[in-house]
């Protein structure tokens, strides 16, 4: 099977808001759609291991910020690569609370969605959340990012590899998303990470100790 057939699907990209009693953090998804009419209800999924999936278990409810066109790629690191549990990743960055108290991003953003989980489903990677909205805003005219713009547009593109400056041998390979490790030698360039399906490009090279 060729995992990049996969890319194929239309996807947007969110930031993925959520609070507990001790603190707010957020993710980057680019899985959420709209599954039912009356009520308006949405289906998003997350990676298990997320910190923010954790905080959704916990508290019942998310505010999904619908990024648009003009966010940048500074953005999208700063909520994607890093992890909740080792950074507070709104401090120094502007956002709001919505009525259940997640958090949201007004800049860069062309909506805000407020849902509570009324249902949940492992799926051994990730969990699906199937949540009724209870609250959406306009915050600007500007179109939603899709994860295809993102992926031609406004993620960098990989620069020539620098000759190695280190004798240590490479074992293995992490990815920068979500650090699974594939412990072999050789990453085959058409590799598809299977937790969180990026391509080869955001992984990096494990070393002997």
């Amino acid at each position: 099977m060729d995992s990049k057939a996969l890319f194929s699907l239309s996807y947007g990209v969110f930031i993925l808001g959520a609070k507990t009693k001790a603190k707010i953090s957020a993710c980057v998804t680019n899985t959420c759609m709209q599954v039912a009419n009356d009520p308006v209800r949405i289906a998003i999924s997350l990676l298990n291991r997320n910190y923010t999936c954790q905080m959704i278990k916990e508290c019942g409810s998310f505010a999904l910020s619908v990024l648009d066109k003009s966010v940048s790629f500074d953005t999208i690191k700063h909520f994607g690569f890093q992890s909740g549990r080792d950074v507070e990743k709104f401090k120094d960055f502007e956002y709001s609370l919505d009525l259940n108290g997640n958090p949201y991003i007004k800049a860069e953003t062309c909506a805000v969605i407020s849902a509570k989980v009324i249902s949940s489903q492992d799926l051994g990677t990730h969990t699906l959340f199937i949540a009724e909205v209870t609250d959406a805003e306009i915050l600007s005219s500007r179109a939603p990012v899709t994860y295809a713009d993102y992926q031609n547009e406004i993620k960098p593109k990989p620069a020539a590899q620098k000759p190695a400056q280190s004798e240590k041998k490479i074992i293995g390979w992490r990815c920068k998303i979500c650090g699974y490790e594939l412990m072999q030698a050789e990453l085959p360039a058409d590799y598809v990470c299977p937790l969180c399906g990026h391509p080869a490009e955001d992984f990096e090279p494990i070393y002997e100790a």
